[in-house]
């Protein structure tokens, strides 16, 4: 089974990780993280949950502050995830990735509506920060990936202005940049005048309408949550970092639209409901549930081996493993026990998630907790802590909920390893 593993599988999961668009796209859209991070303490401030705080902060006029700082961070990752896409693409080609983001910036901004009509008739030019948050965030893709990928192609074709030597290199790569550029810029013009003369309409507005907002219908949805909760460990049973491809990668934008348009409800004042558009699934749901304590939900695992188990050798896994699981970090266990490609473990491993999921999305479909903003707390944030940052005292206690259902879930399966491995260390030592 290992070799059939090791030679046909992971091979072909490697290839796909592994191509030119997936590494783009996971390490391009890491550069808006730190701003969504940043954006969420000033949203966390402004929505504290106690009321005469926030009371206070509307009365002194901070809360407006606050929002500004919040919009002008968490609202724009799109704009950052057009920069980033297409810089991490031409960098991982070996050429200077900052003039390729640039230009990606300006044909997504190209792409977009610009102007808006006032109530006296009058147009104003604008950036519309509607596109530049969670619904611009698959055209965001799409032009990063394509402006990666062409200008690239200049590069390698050497289709460009070379300068003379001495000149300073910001000054060379402006020029070398000239003629992919233009012509990158002339073609989504071209684009955005058939799409605007032909069918009244945008691209990014035709993206959003024609795949966003399916693929994040998919996303939000019961089987959404059954593929996102089998997915991730399925990658690390092979020793991949599953959160990293699937919550990063390949369902991360559309998780991250689905907060920034709970937000967006929000921000308009209405209350934050299915009725009202509201999405359950959403970034927060898969970091605070579905890979809390790590992939997998192994704090259970982990509480077993550190108190429970007779095998030294789990034992002492446990115990090392329990402090980084307060943190999310479960890789010495995934390793050391193991987990990856490990039959015994295999069925909690991959069902805990799943479970974990199915409660969360029923809990909220059914009012018992509320649905998330866009109030994101870091990756490493303890269990109970974050479920009460961003969800409030009933989203922790369901945290908790889980954390110890986790235990039970692991049980039968851990204490059947524990009894395998107890005996071949007692047989050692005779």
């Amino acid at each position: 089974m290992k070799s059939f593993l090791n030679d046909k599988i992971l091979p072909a999961i490697m290839a796909f990780v592994n191509t030119k668009a997936m590494q783009s796209l996971k390490n391009g859209l890491l550069y808006a993280m730190p701003m969504m991070m940043i954006g969420a303490i000033f949203l966390l401030i402004a929505n504290f949950p106690i009321p005469a705080f926030t009371e206070w902060l509307a009365e002194a006029g901070i809360t407006p502050v606050l929002n500004q700082a919040n919009d002008c961070t968490f609202a724009i990752i799109a704009i950052i995830g057009a920069i980033g896409i297409a810089y991490t693409y031409v960098k991982n080609e070996g050429y200077a990735g900052l003039p390729a983001g640039v230009i990606s910036l300006c044909c997504f901004l190209i792409l977009q509506p610009s102007a808006i009509v006032a109530e006296d008739g009058s147009t104003a030019g604008v950036i519309l920060k509607a596109w530049t948050g969670g619904k611009g965030m698959i055209g965001a893709i799409v032009c990063g990936l394509l402006v990666g990928w062409i200008y690239t192609i200049f590069m390698k074709k050497n289709i460009t202005i070379k300068m003379p030597a001495g000149v300073p290199e910001g000054v060379s790569n402006a020029f070398v940049a000239l003629i992919p550029g233009a012509v990158i810029i002339i073609s989504t013009t071209i684009i955005y005048a058939i799409f605007k003369i032909a069918l009244d309409t945008t691209p990014i507005e035709w993206i959003y309408s024609v795949l966003q907002m399916p693929l994040q219908g998919m996303t939000d949805s019961f089987g959404g949550v059954i593929l996102m909760g089998l997915a991730i460990p399925f990658f690390w049973f092979f020793g991949i970092h599953g959160s990293t491809i699937i919550g990063d990668g390949i369902m991360g934008p559309m998780l991250l639209a689905n907060t920034a348009d709970n937000q967006a409800i929000l921000n308009q004042g209405l209350q934050l409901t299915l009725a009202n558009g509201g999405h359950i699934v959403t970034k927060q749901f898969l970091d605070q549930f579905m890979t809390v304590t790590g992939s997998g939900i192994t704090i259970g695992l982990i509480v077993y081996m550190a108190f429970f188990a007779k095998s030294k050798q789990l034992k002492q896994i446990g115990k090392l493993g329990l402090a980084p699981s307060f943190f999310n970090v479960n890789e010495p266990v995934l390793f050391g026990t193991p987990v990856v490609l490990n039959p015994v473990l295999v069925v909690p491993f991959m069902l805990m998630p799943v479970i974990s999921g199915v409660i969360q999305y029923f809990a909220i479909y059914f009012g018992l907790c509320p649905m998330y903003g866009g109030i994101l707390v870091p990756w490493t944030c303890p269990a109970i802590i974050s479920g009460f940052l961003v969800g409030g005292w009933r989203t922790a206690l369901l945290q908790a909920f889980i954390l110890v259902l986790s235990f039970f879930v692991y049980l039968p399966f851990i204490r059947a390893l524990d009894t395998r491995y107890d005996k071949q260390e007692k047989e050692a030592v005779k």
